[in-house]
């Protein structure tokens, strides 16, 4: 018996992500091969005419299939538990091809309103010119929601952790208030990452990621992916991808199959390393607030403890001032400043001047994004250097004053 003879969902999590979706070719080889190619060919023009029909099985074009970009698929859908899998050029082809899809004119979408900032266009900008209405509320407040909904109300929108704040909402109690209003919900799960959590089980319809964070998480390529149900990504979704072509090439689909081996082994590690510096920090004179999951202290700590199996490994802090934050930072030596995360260096950014900056200043303030908070996203580096780097750096912040 093999690997493939079983039930990948009776498997354990690891064991999937190292052996999930790999079908060797004739070749036999060990490691999952890279298809380079744009198009297929066909022994006849009546197999051509089959597989374009739909009656044959098999690839057509790389746009829309590529036996490298299913494995990265077949494995991430068996490491999330889900049915099915796209994969796609980016996170934000992700996030926007899945909305488009399961959204219509006319219809009205709810998001919570701690989102990525490029979210936060698509919302606020990009979404109302096809004729969707939107809605941002607090996201931690059900009764927000409850009252936001509206009879053209089709899905409802959040990141759990949200970036950069790390505002956590109960995935469960919001998946039950959609469903009971016969809506869909949509998961941004990207700062978790599906060892962390996992909305599919929690009751969520849609689940994205930007694989260039922690499936990948070592800063190589970008990528994204949308997990659901086959009916719905086979009817809505495919046929979008099919046709404007927001593609994952099949050689990142290949370098993100090969991130989702060690992505247990990586999440873990950042993770416990995390709590140790969270404790740290939120220590620090210098630290006004800290923020992340497994502290006492996290607004929504109850819920981490529900549907989180770690705190995760990112951490966000403020220092008051932007003076203070920018010293902090300037102050690094082992932790790079960048505005990625999910790496197995550990990175800092300044959320107000980076990946916030497209957010008006009105709606940073409602969720928390001050202009002395600082990102840290936690990598592999040892959890003594890293803290005295932290340390010292704050020293330096604590100066500003």
């Amino acid at each position: 018996m093999t690997v493939a003879d079983f039930d990948p969902f009776e498997l354990d999590r690891e064991t999937r992500a190292v052996r999930g979706g790999h079908v060797r070719s004739n070749f036999g080889e060990n490691a999952e091969a890279i298809f380079l190619t744009s198009g297929f060919v066909y022994e006849t023009a009546e197999a051509a005419e089959a597989r374009f029909n739909g009656e044959q099985p098999g690839y057509v074009y790389s746009r829309y299939g590529n036996p490298t970009i299913s494995v990265f698929e077949k494995r991430l859908a068996e490491i999330e538990g889900a049915e099915h899998c796209y994969g796609t050029g980016s996170g934000m082809s992700a996030a926007w091809t899945g909305l488009i899809s399961a959204l219509r004119a006319g219809d009205h979408v709810i998001a919570a309103r701690a989102l990525f900032g490029s979210n936060v266009v698509i919302f606020q900008q990009f979404l109302p010119r096809f004729g969707i209405e939107t809605t941002l509320v607090d996201g931690t407040d059900p009764a927000q929601w409850q009252a936001a909904l509206r009879p053209n109300t089709k899905l409802l929108f959040l990141e759990t952790p949200s970036n950069p704040t790390l505002e956590l909402i109960d995935i469960r109690l919001i998946a039950d208030l959609a469903h009971a209003h016969g809506a869909k919900l949509m998961v941004d799960n990207a700062l978790a990452s599906p060892i962390v959590q996992r909305p599919i089980t929690l009751g969520a319809d849609i689940v994205m990621y930007s694989a260039t964070k922690h499936i990948d998480g070592q800063g190589r390529c970008l990528g994204g992916a949308i997990l659901s149900t086959k009916a719905f990504l086979e009817t809505e979704f495919q046929p979008f991808l099919r046709h404007t072509g927001p593609a994952l090439s099949p050689f990142n689909a290949w370098v993100l199959a090969k991130g989702l081996e060690t992505i247990s082994l990586r999440v873990e590690r950042s993770a416990a390393t995390a709590l140790t510096l969270a404790q740290q920090i939120e220590d620090h004179k210098a630290v006004r607030r800290a923020l992340y999951p497994f502290l006492k202290s996290h607004p929504q700590h109850d819920i981490a403890l529900k549907q989180m199996d770690s705190g995760g490994t990112l951490i966000a802090f403020d220092l008051g001032t932007r003076a203070a934050a920018f010293a902090f930072l300037n102050a690094l030596e082992v932790i790079d400043i960048s505005n990625n995360l999910g790496d197995a260096k550990s990175l800092a950014t300044h959320p107000v001047t980076t990946t916030h900056r497209a957010v008006a200043a009105e709606d940073r303030a409602r969720t928390g994004i001050t202009e002395g908070l600082v990102r840290l996203s936690v990598g592999l580096e040892s959890a003594k250097d890293l803290g005295h780097d932290i340390i010292r750096a704050l020293d330096a912040a604590a100066k500003i004053g």
